[in-house]
């Protein structure tokens, strides 16, 4: 299974921003990425998709949990500390650039469309494409919230390791604690329930 690495993809996105922006490196690394992600057109687009908006999260971190980060709602809306995801969640990491993730985002989007016992959330990772994103989560018929981090802040954090490539998920239980990571694909709504039920004790 081919998956994108995000040690290639941040020194190709590395090299295409200061290479075509005159963005200082230090931007991506500290969180300053020039992409912004909640522009008006990208606001209007995203009003014509079923994308709703980001989720009012605790603000207490727990052990185990994703890491004290805040990041931005893709296509405008309030921001998250990603510390108070609270579960039975899926998290998925993905980029419009990733093939794999083109496959795996309509069975997620199905999957979330049939239940609501376990719900799903996209974070749009190194990618400095929002708008090739909003797209391809309208054409996927996504309805659940998207974050995005165009800089990479998470990556390097607790659980989302440096070098692994996308698509990347993260099981969080209703504590909040972290109890499986995926890498690779899942691209059926079969496959996406198989594993929430295996690791969160909820197919859906």
């Amino acid at each position: 299974m081919r998956r994108t690495s995000l040690a290639a993809l941040a020194g190709l996105l590395l090299a295409l921003v200061t290479g075509c922006s005159g963005a200082h490196p230090g931007d991506l690394i500290q969180g300053k990425s020039p992409v912004k992600v909640d522009s008006p057109d990208l606001v209007a687009f995203k009003k014509n998709t079923d994308i709703p908006n980001c989720p009012k999260v605790s603000s207490n971190q727990v052990a185990g949990g994703m890491p004290g980060v805040t990041v931005h709602c893709l296509g405008g809306g309030r921001s998250v500390d990603v510390a108070g995801l609270r579960g039975p969640m899926i998290v998925n990491f993905w980029a419009s650039t990733c093939t794999e993730c083109r496959k795996e985002m309509p069975a997620l989007a199905t999957y979330a469309r049939r239940q609501s016992d376990v719900r799903v959330l996209g974070i749009d990772l190194l990618d400095l494409q929002p708008a090739a994103a909003l797209q391809l989560a309208r054409d996927s018929k996504v309805g659940y919230p998207l974050l995005a981090d165009p800089a990479g802040n998470l990556v390097g954090r607790k659980p989302v390791p440096r070098g692994v490539g996308l698509p990347y998920t993260v099981f969080v239980d209703a504590s909040g604690r972290v109890v499986h990571v995926e890498a690779g694909a899942m691209t059926s709504e079969k496959d996406v329930a198989a594993a929430a039920g295996k690791y969160l004790g909820v197919a859906g």
